[in-house]
């Protein structure tokens, strides 16, 4: 696993984007110092080499609600939701290749949002401290999922940063019924990481074609009634076409 960093803000603008996503709230956050156990939950893949909580190889099924035991799908939630700050290297994403493609599904390909996906977050207990979000396409055309998830555990006040090594070739595209994946390292497994708590609650942000644009409505997937433990480590990986780009990250 590659070294972890201490996350920075990324400054007034960028947080004040990814508060946007939830209303900016800046509530009491909820606090904790134990990392998260649930049992296996039903994303249409998981990675080879992982396991969910409850110690079981996680090889869930497709389904329609994506839920099974502890989890359901996430739903959209009332407006746009911005995207995060990116890097001026990020400026476009390339065309979009992969399952789809342009108009390969009732017209020109949209973009992929809380209003037209479900999304579910599945901790899991190998790679250790790590969460998988599943993004399934529930619309009846194509869409598109540019860089990454904007993640907001409960009223954090900071933007979580990507890792930009798991930067893809093309822009994730979804034809109706397809996933689509991303990885969240919750906390430093060394207990590097600073100012840990517990959350109960997770806002995914879709970005648009442009850094720092919105993707539409955000998603709210549940998380286990317990919980999840994060700290400054925390990081994504961007979209991912197929769950193995991302399986020993």
């Amino acid at each position: 696993m590659r070294q972890l960093r201490l996350l920075a803000v990324t400054g007034t603008a960028a947080a004040a984007l990814a508060l946007t996503a939830c209303g900016g709230g800046t509530g009491t956050k909820d606090e904790g110092a134990s990392g998260p156990t649930v049992a296996q939950t039903g994303t249409p893949k998981t990675p080879r080499d992982a396991t969910t909580t409850d110690g079981t190889p996680a090889d869930g099924t497709d389904g329609t609600d994506g839920t099974s035991g502890g989890e359901s799908s996430g739903s959209g939630t009332a407006g746009d939701a911005p995207g995060a700050r990116t890097d001026a290297t990020d400026a476009r994403p390339s065309a979009s290749a992969g399952h789809g493609g342009r108009g390969s599904a009732g017209g020109p390909p949209v973009l992929c949002n809380g209003a037209n996906t479900t999304v579910t977050a599945q901790p899991l207990r190998r790679p250790l401290n790590h969460l998988l979000l599943t993004v399934r396409n529930t619309g009846g055309r194509t869409c598109e999922l540019p860089y990454y998830p904007v993640v907001r555990f409960g009223e954090m006040q900071w933007v979580p940063q990507a890792d930009r090594d798991t930067q893809p070739q093309a822009v994730v595209s979804l034809e109706p019924g397809a996933s689509a994946y991303a990885g969240v390292l919750l906390s430093a497994p060394d207990g590097s990481g600073a100012g840990g708590m517990t959350s109960h609650s997770l806002t995914v942000a879709f970005q648009g074609m442009t850094p720092n644009s919105s993707g539409g409505p955000s998603a709210t997937p549940p998380l286990p009634a317990k919980g999840v433990y994060y700290d400054s480590s925390l990081k994504v990986t961007y979209w991912q076409q197929e769950l193995d780009a991302i399986s020993s990250w």
